[in-house]
């Protein structure tokens, strides 16, 4: 078979199998062809029939691309076998869903991530880069990856994945020392003038690690306590800072692509190395860890800790002792320095051997499972797992206990459906756990992270999972973010971070077919917003626009009358610059808005409070969007009406919305998005943000008028796949009108 010819520009010659004259089987070449390619190939075989060479003589010739025409004796599309390039043995053979590796071309790969769910193909979040490839782990039948590969292109070929935490974990020192130096090689740690800094608020971090202390310097390791060291005897710390600064080890090893390292790390010991911290405590030595990092002077730190207490359990979401100082250190009224922080909490792990039994997911709501304090902080970002890793070595018994792309099995959720904030927020990858004969089911090595050792040099890499590791991954994520965007306030990142987050397919296998707003309560308990998309939280593409909004208000004032409560003094009313044109080009084309609204509150948690929003938050903020043909009159004649309305569960308004104000009007951060004609949205352009009661407004507070509060507003619109140009029309707005919001590029 001649295969000259097919690779070339937009053709890529993958594999030649050869064939079996015996059993009439010609050879056969797959080729890898974007739109160009196949048309080139078309142009090829037109030359062929059309065009003759000449020779010397001015004679006709043989025909342009003879020898690789008349070698082809069909062209069909590839099948799966076609395009697996792993042995032919370990192609899933049983039905029902398996573990793909995928390489994508890398020009085309954001394309069919974010259209393969569509055809039943689950991809997990993790992805190794290459010059031209992007290699992805995807879950499905093999009818719904064929399907996916004939309607979308980019998908070069198929593979086992086999690679996994514990074929690192398990290697000798010196091996692991060789890719330590490899991976040495290809890291570049840049210095900026003004870095953003995890701090991880843990059991110190050790600097003997060559992948740590580049990122770390030795006077940035703190101790809540004068009289305890900074170094890490357990390890836990460590294994946070190596997620912190790599993700998962296991595709930075696999990859071997340069790695560019911008963020800096900090450590604050708050966990003695013998013993525990007496419960009274817990707090005082958080905010003491806090006070010690501090003291290096004025950075943008993101503080990340995976450290709570099962003490409190169940608390059913009502505050705590260590919760309300965690609220009041993220505001700004605890701690040295008065200054508003950016905080992630983990949720804490359960163990399901308690329950033995496999079906993980029945017993996850169970009061003895939910989050433990102090993740149900109002102010802070709760970070809880779920897991895409799902596949184990060769001939391992047992199978995994956790879907690819569902709750870990390790992650506590929400025993709550009522008033308190939906927690956890978000959720990132926390391992898997193995189920191998009868219950418990166990954690493995293969369905961990890969990340440093603490006993650097006589091991350089170790396992790590649950919540723990999901809080490391969510605090590299959103000080990346707040490096791209450093003028933001916390309170705003922490809106763009969580407002990015979606649920899986398999996170939404578990709603109905026509879901009701009381249906989403389940997956707010175990997932909450799903996982943050940091393509999404940064971008402002045509199709899809985020508008930003950073302001202040004073939500009450005194009453006229001397004995009354303090009354409402203040709303925000935004007109915000729409791409009219745009919409009403795309007429009866569905289209998303997505809202959030993130404010930090100063707790108040007395008793009497605790079983009250209204009473333990400083001030409660709700957003209103005016309804089509609303006038603004008529919008803050009906918001007035809202403002005023008791503590106590709402009835939701036939309003479009997707999860409705009992799920939406809860918390410090509220998010909530509703889909309608894009014409309908035009009309939509007022958006008010207004009190409800709080703690403020009660006549004990002091001279309300002198307290106010920062809120961010996030609002983005997402025109799907349909042609328009949203961000053009409201740039040029914003330019023209000296408009309020802020456009994210």
């Amino acid at each position: 078979m001649i295969t000259k010819g097919l690779n070339a520009s937009d053709l890529t010659l993958l594999s030649v199998a050869p064939g079996h004259p015996a059993q009439n089987q010609p050879p056969k070449a797959t080729v890898f062809a974007t739109a160009n390619g196949l048309n080139k190939l078309r142009h090829k075989i037109e030359d062929f029939s059309n065009k003759n060479r000449r020779k010397e003589d001015g004679s006709e010739g043989r025909p342009y691309n003879a020898d690789l025409v008349q070698s082809i004796g069909a062209i069909v599309e590839a099948g799966l076998r076609s395009l697996w390039r792993s042995p032919p043995a370990k192609f899933p053979e049983v039905p029902g869903i398996a573990a793909w590796e995928i390489w994508l071309d890398n020009s085309l790969a954001d394309a069919f991530v974010a259209r393969a769910a569509g055809f039943g193909v689950a991809i997990g979040a993790d992805r190794l880069e290459f010059p031209e490839d992007v290699v992805v782990i995807a879950h499905a039948t093999r009818d719904s990856l064929a399907q996916a590969i004939r309607r979308l292109p980019g998908v070069r070929a198929l593979a086992a994945p086999t690679i996994t935490a514990e074929y690192f974990d398990a290697m000798q020192i010196e091996e692991q020392a060789e890719w330590i130096e490899a991976l040495q090689a290809l890291i570049t740690f840049e210095r900026h003038d003004d870095p953003t800094y995890i701090t991880l608020l843990d059991r110190g971090v050790g600097r003997a690690h060559p992948l740590i202390a580049p990122a770390l310097d030795a006077a940035d390791r703190h101790a809540a306590h004068p009289a305890w060291g900074v170094e890490d005897f357990v390890g836990h710390g460590t294994q946070l800072a190596g997620l912190s600064l790599y993700g998962d080890l296991t595709a930075a090893l696999q990859a071997m692509m340069p790695i560019r390292i911008q963020l800096r790390l900090e450590s604050a010991k708050i966990i003695p190395d013998a013993g525990h911290n007496p419960h009274h405590l817990l707090g005082a030595m958080t905010r003491a860890g806090i006070n010690a990092a501090e003291t290096a002077g004025d950075r943008r730190r993101t503080f990340a800790m995976a450290s709570t207490t099962e003490d409190d359990t169940p608390h059913d979401g009502a505050p705590t002792s260590w919760s309300s100082e965690v609220d009041q250190l993220i505001v700004g009224t605890s701690g040295l320095k008065k200054i508003p922080r950016l905080f992630l909490v983990s949720a804490g792990n359960t163990n399901q051997n308690l329950f033995g039994n496999q079906d993980y997911l029945s017993t996850s709501h169970h009061p003895q499972n939910e989050i433990e304090s102090p993740a149900q902080a109002w102010n802070a970002i709760c970070v809880g797992a779920y897991t895409d890793k799902v596949v184990l070595p060769a001939g391992e018994r047992g199978v995994p206990l956790a879907p690819a792309g569902d709750l870990a099995p390790s992650s506590r959720t929400a025993s709550w459906l009522s008033h308190w904030p939906i927690k956890p927020d978000v959720v990132f990858e926390g391992g898997n756990w193995i189920v191998n004969g009868p219950p418990p089911p166990m954690a493995h090595s293969a369905l961990s992270l890969l990340t440093t050792d603490h006993r650097f040099p006589l091991r350089a890499f170790t396992t790590c999972g649950e919540t723990s590791a999901a809080t490391a991954l969510a605090g590299r994520a959103i000080a990346e973010l707040w490096s791209e965007y450093p003028h933001l306030w916390p309170e705003t990142i922490r809106a763009l971070f969580v407002s990015s987050a979606r649920w899986t397919q398999q996170m939404r296998s578990h709603l109905p077919e026509n879901p009701t707003k009381g249906d989403y309560g389940a997956l707010f308990q175990r997932y909450g917003f799903g996982i943050p998309d940091m393509e999404r939280a940064r971008r402002s593409a045509s199709n899809a626009l985020t508008l930003i909004v950073q302001d202040t208000i004073t939500p009450y004032r005194k009453s006229d009358r001397a004995s009354a409560e303090h009354v409402h003094n203040e709303m925000k009313l935004f007109e915000l610059p729409w791409p009219l044109e745009e919409l009403r080009k795309l007429t009866n084309v569905p289209v998303t808005l997505r809202i959030a609204l993130s404010t930090y509150i100063q707790p108040n948690p007395s008793e009497p409070s605790r079983g009250s929003k209204f009473r333990y938050a400083s001030h409660n903020l709700r957003f209103k969007l005016n309804r089509p043909n609303e006038n603004q009159r008529q919008f803050l004649a009906r918001i007035s009406k809202i403002a005023e309305q008791p503590d106590g569960p709402f009835v939701d308004e036939d309003d479009g919305w997707t999860f409705g104000r009992n799920r939406r009007d809860v918390g410090s951060i509220q998010i909530d998005e509703l889909t309608c004609a894009a014409s309908d949205l035009a009309r939509r352009n007022l958006i008010a943000i207004h009190p409800v009661a709080g703690w403020w407004k009660t006549k004990t507070a002091q001279a309300p008028e002198k307290r106010s509060a920062r809120f961010a507003l996030i609002v983005e619109i997402d025109a799907g796949t349909a042609e328009s140009d949203l961000y053009a029309e409201v740039k040029t707005a914003i330019d023209n009108l000296n408009a309020i919001a802020t456009l994210v590029s």
